[in-house]
Order: structure tokens, then sequence, then C-alpha cells
């Protein structure tokens, strides 16, 4: 068979080029998923079966979109996202005070939505939830109205955020971990499974799941990011100050920028008791502390 034409194209070709430009359509035109008209979608955003996309919609390059999620008003969907089946973002808060003012879900670029993760949009409080660039929520996850999520965070399964709460860069919440409303949770922490927070925890820390309690600093995840052994101790020794000198928050701050060698770790960490709303987390446990 002569798989050429009178013009010397290869027909074979073609035929295949022709078929994966359908294949590419059908992909980013997916005829059984639902897409307002004025909903705005990346040219190459793949597309799977039964998906819903609203109105006032953004969705950018290279993000693929699973079967049976649904995409409300106000999402804001950044490049190379992968949002798995079942998930539903921007949703309308679970705040009896909502009154439908404009507001939005943001998803940062390079994140992973697992099954059958929620993620509210904002209320008139914030107008807003983010979630950062380079996240993973894995399944179940719940992100409620007005959440922020840093850069590079991982929110492991079942773990639900109630709203404005603040997850700092680097964190890594365990699964089934319940977070309170308006608790912040510091950059570089590691939660343990099954926790139930109701305090602040400050950064570069870790956290038990029995009493809520400091568990020493996140030294491996540290190491893991470029952390010099320097910069470690330091925060070791501002922690020890903290939980282990018996003085209060107030006077334990005061002692660490008195005596305490000036850095940005330092400062961070400062700052961050300082500006505690809800007071942060107790307690110490000696064994975690390496």
């Amino acid at each position: 068979m002569n798989d050429y034409n009178e013009s010397g194209e290869n027909q074979t070709a073609l035929l295949e080029l022709e078929q994966l430009e359908k294949r590419k359509t059908y992909q980013m035109k997916q005829p059984l998923a639902y897409i307002h008209p004025e909903a705005k979608i990346a040219p190459n955003v793949v597309i799977e079966p039964f998906v819903t996309i609203d109105k006032n919609v953004v969705i950018e390059e290279g993000t693929r979109i699973g079967s049976n999620v649904t995409i409300l008003e106000g999402a804001r969907i950044g490049k190379n996202c992968n949002i798995f089946p079942g998930a539903v973002i921007s949703a309308i808060p679970q705040d009896l005070k909502f009154a439908g003012e404009d507001t939005v879900a943001i998803i940062g670029d390079n994140t992973t939505i697992r099954e059958c993760v929620t993620v509210n949009r904002g209320t008139a409080s914030k107008g807003k939830t983010v979630v950062g660039n380079n996240c993973l929520l894995m399944a179940y996850v719940h992100i409620a109205h007005d959440v922020i999520v840093g850069n590079n965070v991982i929110i492991a399964n079942a773990t639900q955020v109630a709203g404005e709460v603040r997850i700092d860069d680097y964190a890594i919440m365990g699964g089934s971990s319940a977070i309170h409303q308006f608790v912040h949770v510091g950059a570089h922490v590691m939660v343990q499974g099954g926790a139930l927070l109701s305090k602040d925890v400050p950064p570069y820390v870790k956290v038990g799941n029995t009493k809520m309690s400091y568990g020493g600093i996140n030294s491996i995840g540290l190491r893991r990011r470029g952390y010099t052994n320097e910069q470690i101790n330091g925060i070791q020794n501002i922690y020890r100050v903290l939980y282990q000198s018996g003085l209060n928050n107030s006077d334990a701050t005061e002692k660490i920028e008195a005596e305490l060698p000036a850095s940005k770790e330092r400062d961070e960490i400062v700052l961050f008791v300082k500006n505690s709303q809800r007071g942060i987390i107790k307690g110490y446990s000696a064994s975690s502390d390496r």
C-alpha cells in the first residue's frame, strides 16, 4: 500500500496527526462536561468527563481537571495543577453570616488536589481563600473560608482546616488532624496525625497529637531544606528558653532578644509569639529534641 498522496505527503502520518488533534480537542472541550461560556480556561487545560465549571472561573495553562470535579464561581486556579476526581473548589462558605459577597478561592501553581477535597471561597472577612504554590492536599481535606495556606505545604488525608486559619510555608499536617478557627501554624512545622490544634504553633517545631505539646524542632525537615547545623542549634536554643526556662512567654521573648544572637529565625519566632492571638502550644518532650 502506498502511504503517500500525490503531494508526496505521508497519509499515515497525517492521519495520526489528525487523530491526535481530535484527542486534544476532546480533552480540552470535553463533551460530557458542563463548562459555563463565561469561564476563562487556557487552551491546553485537560478536562475529563462529568466536570462542572461555573461562571467567573479562571483556569491557567497546563492544569488537569479530573472527572466529577466541581469548580464553582470565584475559583482562580493556577498553572500545572492536578485536581483529582470528586474535588469541589470554591463552594460558598459554611458560614451562616455569608450573604453572597463577591469572593474567591485561589489555587497556586503546581498544586495537587486529591480526591474529594473541598476548598470553600472567602467571606467578607478577608474576601479570599488561598492555597499557595507547590502544595499537596490529600484526599478528603477540607479548607474552610478565608484560610491562607502558604507555598510547599502538605496537608494529609482527612485533615479539617477551619475558617481563617493560616498555615505558613513548608508546614506538614499529619492525617486526620483538625485545626480550630483562627489558629496560625508557622513555617516548617510538622504536626503528628490525629492532632487537634486549638493554639498557635510557632515556626520550626514538631507537635505531638496527645497533649498538643511541643515536641522539639523539626530538625530533619530543616536539614532537607538546607538549614545548617549552626542555624538548627540556634533555633533549639531559642525554644529551650521559651519552653524550658520556666518563664512566661513575655519574659522568655525578652530574654531571647537580650541574650541570644540576632538571626532571621530568632526574629521570626519572637515576632510569632508576640503576635499570637490564641496563645502558643505548651509543653515539652525532651526525647524529641534532636
